[in-house]
């Protein structure tokens, strides 16, 4: 099978280099702005300048938009002050704001100097909002209409200034900037009378954010509610901006990636892992694994103090990778859950006692089977077929019932941190599979010896 975006890479490629610049460019302005990107971001210093500046207007900052970082810098270094300006004036001002946040001072600088004065102004202002706030997010161009508007009006105002607006399909209908209503292009187009005002057609129960809502909580809201777009009011109840479906998607995948990523004890970045440096990738990695790797010193503490019944019954020590991995797996499970659901907005704080009783039931259930498994595996292959005579009745006992205690205490402990985390205003993710499993790991052996303790003559 051919890949295609490698055949289009080395067509243009070749293209490139015999200099038939115009086949290239019609090729280029056929292209997705997405695709169109992925090939500028693998292009090297000498090409990339020469490939951007075949490019219309507005599809070079269409796909200036989707490039990575490194790129976009490579290319502004290289802009002149007009090619620069050129490229601002087709950017929308949210697109504006991320590339300002990703750039160093001296880029910034620039870029703030060739922007004309509304941008830079507005850019400025979205940068106050606290990093993962609504207001970072928004977009101040939108279309805005007045209530004693009619019909006719609106649709006339809307071809006009349209054009630069982030989205037309969904408009604002504000008074002295208060958000009053709204109402979609397709409302306005199949009014039957053109003189019919705006406040008679529009929509007044409208859904908004503040500008200072966490943005995750907003990226739910479209998934929620299904909107096209979002309006973000200030705290005097005044319209700034608004919230686009794509950026609620952004959003959604920033946000998945860092608990991602604190799921498995890494510190969260914004840089993909095909471009991040060695270095910085221990840099992310390592505080965690001293972390875990220092708490972990408390299983060596347990099985220290364990000696005198590791020496009498030396079986015991075959099975505690066993009870420390299920352990760990268990807590692992109901932490995804919860996490998942705490993600979802469906559980909140008010609901640990039901989610622990329901927790307690599952892992109940879930550690019986395991013990009865576990129980004839422990029988049939180490005592039957692998012929370990150690393995005796009181010793199977002692393990499996540890394990039914292990999995309700695993399964427990994994679905209360996560909640007990964002109570405090931590990110629940951090409470996930290696912070339970450290814990869980040291529970495990407590209870596995005070188990052994009782069944066993120690």
């Amino acid at each position: 099978m051919v890949d295609t975006s490698s055949f289009v890479e080395n067509t243009l490629l070749r293209l490139l280099d015999q200099k038939k610049y115009h086949s290239l460019r019609d090729i280029l302005d056929t292209m997705n702005p997405s695709d169109l990107a992925a090939l500028l971001n693998e292009l090297d210093e000498k090409r990339l300048p020469l490939v951007f500046r075949l490019l219309s207007k507005e599809l070079a900052a269409e796909a200036f938009v989707e490039m990575d970082p490194e790129q976009q810098e490579l290319l502004i270094r290289g802009f002149s002050d007009t090619e620069l300006r050129e490229v601002l004036d087709e950017l929308f001002v949210d697109d504006a704001v991320d590339i300002v946040e990703e750039m160093p001072a001296n880029v910034v600088k620039r870029i703030l100097a060739q922007a004309d004065p509304d941008m830079r102004k507005e850019i400025n202002e979205i940068l106050r909002y606290p990093e993962d706030s609504a207001g970072a997010w928004m977009t101040t161009e939108y279309v805005s209409l007045r209530p004693e508007m009619t019909v006719g009006e609106a649709i006339l105002r809307i071809r006009r200034t349209g054009v630069d607006k982030e989205t037309i399909y969904t408009c604002y209908v504000t008074q002295d900037r208060r958000l009053l209503g709204m109402v979609t292009v397709k409302d306005l187009l199949l009014c039957g009378d053109d003189e019919t005002p705006i406040s008679e057609i529009m929509e007044e129960n409208v859904i908004s954010v503040n500008t200072h809502d966490d943005q995750e909580q907003v990226a739910q809201m479209f998934s929620k509610y299904n909107f096209l777009a979002l309006p973000v009011v200030d705290q005097e109840g005044r319209m700034v901006g608004i919230i686009t479906f794509d950026d609620a998607m952004d959003v959604m995948e920033d946000e998945a990636t860092e608990d991602m990523e604190m799921m498995a004890a890494i510190l969260p970045s914004d840089k993909p892992y095909a471009r991040s440096g060695v270095i910085e990738l221990v840099r992310r990695r390592i505080p965690w694994l001293l972390l875990l790797m220092l708490s972990a010193t408390f299983t060596g503490l347990i099985i220290t103090n364990f000696e005198n019944a590791l020496a009498a019954y030396t079986v015991l020590t075959a099975f505690i990778p066993m009870l420390m991995g299920t352990g760990g797996n268990s807590g692992s499970q109901a932490s995804v859950a919860i996490i998942r659901s705490i993600s979802l907005g469906e559980i909140s704080f008010s609901d640990l006692p039901w989610i622990v009783w329901k927790e307690i039931r599952v892992a109940v259930l879930c550690g019986a089977g395991l013990a009865v498994c576990n129980f004839a595996k422990m029988m049939l292959v180490d005592r039957l077929l692998l012929g370990n005579t150690e393995v005796t009745v009181p010793v199977a006992l002692a393990v499996c019932l540890t394990l039914v205690f292990v999995v309700m205490a695993a399964k427990t402990i994994g679905s209360i941190l996560p909640i007990l985390a964002k109570k405090i205003g931590l990110d629940p993710a951090v409470m996930a599979s290696p912070f339970i499993t450290t814990i869980v790991d040291a529970l495990s052996l407590l209870i596995y010896f005070t188990v052994a303790s009782v069944l066993l003559p120690l």
